[in-house]
């Protein structure tokens, strides 16, 4: 039951120090607890021998310091387990978070996001739940629940056998229940990750949503899942409905057997009154103990279940790492080759890349053409290591990437990708993103390279104005250019541009080209694109096919090829023709 859970193993040992004084608080509290009931006994016989008010007086007093000292102690354990699991859980989240970092993109493709946030809140809660109460409640109702049994015994053994009859039948039913209570609980958490990816999802897209009407639709579509959501949760409530009955049936059951067994007792002057009392104060002390069993066992079923959730993840290899890397290189110059380089997302998928050899010298602008799926995107993602190869090598500088630190490699490439990201925070923040100080002459500076600059002097604060989320407020071209000036603020070495003027015109296009040109003097540039005017002055063009390079030159060598190129060239002159025509 606990495999899962042991893996928590390190964080109690973290915070071992607070938690052993948390025990000592527990059992400190639990001996002054047990007290309470010894004075009612002897308070009670008092009254009936009808000893002096100062015996009386002295039993009162003693009562209430030991209920003073229990609840002080109390407080401390509060301050000391409570505290620790909260500790934990940042930790927790923490270690998850920066694993979620470190994960491959393979990973968040083959993960949704909802799913992937509903495992960093609701099970990380869950399992929260069982590092503190149930830790803290399973230690203080164990130890409870041995001074209390202890106390009894020394007051009536057989008294005390009586009252302890039922609990065998409390433990079979108990690990009964837990059984399906786990199960249970897992199938709740799979559907609220499926009702978080939904929700992530209907506000991510709500735009398509309301272009095409499909609000009623969407709708009813998360309402079924609410039901299903609804259904589960309602299967594990009605198992918790029958577990808390039971629990005090079992203890009513013990508190009558003490009422007709110590009665007879008393009856036959064996036992004296003031131990009954004793008696049925110790067993309500142990009705929680009894009832919070059940409510621990719960919560640690859930607790296993989200721990195994998030171990699927924690699990997970980082699969890029700097493990095998060379410290020593600081710096990289952008000389690249791709020697038999070939790639495919999985080992069961096909090939996106089939033997690709090609060179790229420092200085270098060239650009990748092709048909929509022949592998550019893919190629270009080997570079900064978003991907590794499976067969061949990348090389930078003569150093294969894996060999360079991911620090250096990252630091070197600006990427513009085909999604055009920006986070909900200003736009200097956005730009500024891949540097840790920045100047605002520095913001400037890009942003007229990206021909940006004019269309941030009609935003109501400048670069200061804040863009709603993934950029929303601004338009799909001056998206474009912030996530341009965002990779040429880190002043790279290489810089990838993946179809990144797409939804640019042509002049602002041009005019960003010849910004570029002078930039990225003595440094590589890559571009992606499906448009010729993009990259006819390249100083060497690839044509991708089917994931292998079919052909390779200048503009004007390709067209007098007339192959691939010269076709796609064909086919944007005509269209342009035909938009000049009308």
């Amino acid at each position: 039951m606990f495999g899962n859970l042991s893996r928590l193993k390190k964080y109690f040992l973290r915070y071992k120090t607070k938690l052993i004084l948390g025990c000592v608080f527990i059992l400190l509290s639990n001996v002054a607890n047990v007290y309470i009931p010894l004075n009612v006994m002897k308070g009670i016989n008092s009254l009936i021998d009808k000893d002096s008010i100062r015996v009386i007086t002295n039993l009162v007093l003693l009562l209430l310091t030991a209920a003073i000292i229990s609840n002080i102690f109390r407080y401390f354990i509060r301050q000391t387990i409570i505290v620790v699991s909260r500790e934990i859980e940042y930790d927790l989240r923490h270690d998850f978070w920066a694993h979620i970092q470190k994960l491959p993109l393979r990973f968040f493709q083959n993960n949704s996001t909802g799913n992937i946030m509903s495992h960093a809140t609701n099970d990380i809660g869950a399992v929260r739940m069982f590092v503190g109460p149930s830790v803290m409640y399973s230690i203080d109702n164990g130890i409870k629940f041995i001074l209390t049994i202890s106390v009894m015994i020394s007051l009536s053994p057989l008294l005390t056998l009586y009252a302890l009859l039922p609990l065998p039948i409390l433990s079979f039913f108990v690990y009964s229940v837990m059984k399906k209570m786990h199960i249970k609980y897992t199938r709740i958490q799979e559907k609220m990750s499926d009702l978080t990816t939904r929700a992530q999802e209907n506000f991510s897209g709500i735009r398509v949503i309301k272009s095409y009407e499909r609000e009623e639709y969407e709708i009813d579509e998360y309402t079924k899942e609410s039901d299903e959501y609804l259904k589960r949760k309602m299967d594990q409530v009605k198992l918790q409905a029958f577990f808390a009955p039971i629990f005090f049936m079992i203890s009513g059951l013990s508190a009558i057997i003490v009422v007709v067994t110590g009665g007879n007792m008393v009856i036959n002057k064996t036992l004296s009154v003031g131990t009954i009392f004793a008696f049925m104060l110790y067993l309500v002390d142990l009705i929680w103990p009894m009832i919070s069993f059940g409510w621990v066992a719960n919560m640690v079923q859930q607790a296993d279940a989200s721990m195994k959730r998030l171990l699927k993840i924690l699990n997970e290899p980082i699969e890029i790492s700097d493990e095998e890397t060379n410290p020593e290189i600081i710096e990289i110059t952008g000389n690249v080759e791709f020697k038999n380089v070939s790639f495919r997302y999985g080992e069961n998928l096909p090939w996106v890349l089939r033997n690709i050899n090609l060179k790229i010298n420092r200085g270098q602008t060239v650009a990748f053409v092709g048909n929509t799926g022949v592998g550019k995107t893919s190629l270009v993602n080997l570079l900064p290591r978003l991907y590794d190869v499976v067969d061949g090598s990348v090389l930078i500088d003569g150093h294969d990437v894996r060999e360079i630190p991911l620090s250096t490699l990252r630091k070197n490439i600006g990427m513009v990708p085909q999604e055009n990201f920006l986070f909900s925070d200003t736009l200097t923040n956005n730009i500024n993103y891949g540097l840790n100080n920045s100047t605002g002459d520095l913001v400037s500076k890009v942003s007229e390279i990206a021909q940006l600059s004019k269309d941030v002097a009609t935003f109501p604060a400048g670069y200061e104005t804040i863009l709603g989320e993934r950029g929303i407020t601004l338009s799909g071209g001056q998206k474009q250019r912030s996530t341009l000036a965002r990779a040429l603020a880190i002043d790279p070495k290489i810089l990838i541009l993946d179809d990144s003027f797409s939804a640019v015109d042509t002049n602002t296009e041009e005019e960003i080209l010849k910004n570029l040109k002078k930039f990225m003097k003595d440094r590589t540039s890559i571009i992606i694109s499906h448009r010729i005017s993009t990259v006819k002055d390249s100083d060497k063009i690839f044509v991708l096919d089917q994931g292998s390079v079919v052909e390779v030159g200048t503009h004007d060598e390709l067209v007098a090829k007339g192959g691939i190129y010269a076709d796609l060239n064909l086919k944007q002159l005509l269209e342009k023709e035909l938009l000049e025509m009308n």
